[in-house]
C-alpha cells in the first residue's frame, strides 16, 4: 500500500510509511493569491495510487484542512477510477478503473469537540464533517477522537485509535512520573490507561463553579505530596484547564508537575501560560507543534492495521 499527504502532515506520514514499510508520496498542495487551495496528484505517484490502496494522511484543522482533505480525497478518487482528462492534454485522458481502496488517516479531527446539541438548531459538527470525508473515502482513521460517538454510524468503516501507549513510555523514560491524574471526568479513560500502562495510581479532578467567573477543582484519593506528577489529556488549547490543575497540585504538595496531550493546539500564548505553572509539557506530532515531542507514527500504524483487518 501506499501513504501520501498534503501541505499539513508530511513528516506524520512519512512516520506512518515506515512503521507499516510502505512507500510514501508527497501530493501537491499549495494556495492561490486568493487564498484558495490548489491540489494535485503528480504524474510520478499516478502509477502508484492506481497500483495499491491509499491512506491519505491529512489534519482536518484548521478550516483550511477540511478543505484540502476533501480535494484530496477526491483527486485520489479520481485517478484511481482513470478520470485524468486535462486541458493541456496531457498523459492518457482515461484509464480503466481500479476499484475502491482510498482511506483517509486524520491526526487531528477539527471539529471534535462539537460532538453534541447544546440547543435547538445548533448542527453537530464533527458528525457533519464525518458525512462529509465519507462521502469521498472508503474507511476513515481517527486518532484520539475527543468523542468517539461523535463518529458512530458514518456509511464507511472508522477505526478509533490512541497513542496512550506511546504517551505513557515518553513519559517513564523522560518525567519518571509518580502519580497520573485526569484534568476532568472527561479524560478520565486516556488518563488511566497510561497510569496503568506504567503502574502508577491515578485520580481525577472535579470542576466546581462557584460563579459564573469562578470554578474551583477538587481532586478525589489525591496523595501527591512530594512526588512528580503527569496530567494527561487528549488535547490541550488555551492551557486554561492544565493551569488550574497543575494550581491544585502544588497546593497538594506536588514537587513536579508535567502537561501531556496527543493534540497540542496551544492557542492564545498557551506554551507560555503553561510554563509559568507546570515543568514541562509534552504532545504527540499529530499537530506540528514546538512540543511535539512523541511520534504518532504507532499509534496511526495500529488504526490502519485496525481498519484493514476488519475490510
Amino acid at each position: 500500500m501506499v501513504v501520501v499527504s498534503g501541505s499539513n502532515s508530511g513528516a506524520l506520514a512519512q512516520d506512518l510509511a515506515e512503521e507499516l514499510g510502505w512507500d510514501h508520496h508527497s501530493l501537491e498542495a499549495r494556495r492561490f493569491p486568493d487564498s484558495e487551495g490548489y491540489i494535485r496528484i503528480p504524474e510520478s505517484a499516478i502509477e502508484a495510487v492506481r497500483s495499491e490502496p491509499v491512506v491519505l494522511v491529512s489534519n482536518t484543522f484548521p478550516d483550511s484542512g477540511i478543505v484540502e482533505t476533501l480535494l484530496l480525497l477526491e483527486a485520489l478518487r479520481d485517478v484511481r477510477a482513470g478520470n485524468l482528462e486535462n486541458l493541456k492534454g496531457i498523459g492518457p485522458q482515461q484509464m480503466d478503473p481500479v476499484g475502491p481502496g482510498v482511506f483517509v488517516a486524520i491526526p487531528y479531527f477539527g471539529y471534535s469537540r462539537q460532538d453534541k446539541r447544546f440547543r435547538p438548531g445548533e448542527a453537530i459538527s464533527a458528525k457533519s464533517i464525518g458525512r462529509l470525508l465519507s462521502a469521498h473515502c472508503d474507511g476513515i482513521i481517527v486518532f484520539d477522537l475527543h468523542a468517539p460517538v461523535a463518529l458512530e454510524d458514518m456509511p464507511v468503516p472508522v477505526a478509533f485509535t490512541s497513542a496512550m501507549p506511546e504517551i505513557a513510555t515518553h513519559l517513564q523514560n523522560t518525567v519518571h512520573p509518580d502519580f497520573i491524574l485526569s484534568p476532568d471526568k472527561g479524560a478520565i479513560e486516556r488518563a488511566s490507561a497510561v497510569a496503568q500502562a506504567i503502574g502508577l495510581p491515578f485520580s481525577y479532578l472535579e470542576k466546581t463553579r462557584i460563579d459564573a467567573h469562578t470554578i474551583i477543582h477538587k481532586a478525589k484519593d489525591l496523595d501527591v505530596d512530594g512526588k512528580i506528577v503527569a496530567i494527561v489529556d487528549d488535547m490541550i488549547a488555551t492551557g486554561g484547564t492544565i493551569c488550574k490543575a497543575a494550581d491544585a497540585l502544588r497546593l497538594q504538595g506536588a514537587v513536579e508537575v508535567h502537561a501531556c496531550c496527543t493534540h497540542g493546539l496551544f492557542t492564545g500564548g498557551a506554551i507560555k501560560r503553561l510554563m509559568n505553572h507546570v515543568n514541562g509539557v509534552h504532545a504527540t506530532s499529530s499537530l506540528a507543534n514546538s512540543r511535539a515531542v512523541i511520534s504518532g507514527g504507532p499509534a496511526l500504524a495500529r488504526g490502519v492495521k485496525e481498519l484493514l483487518a476488519g475490510l
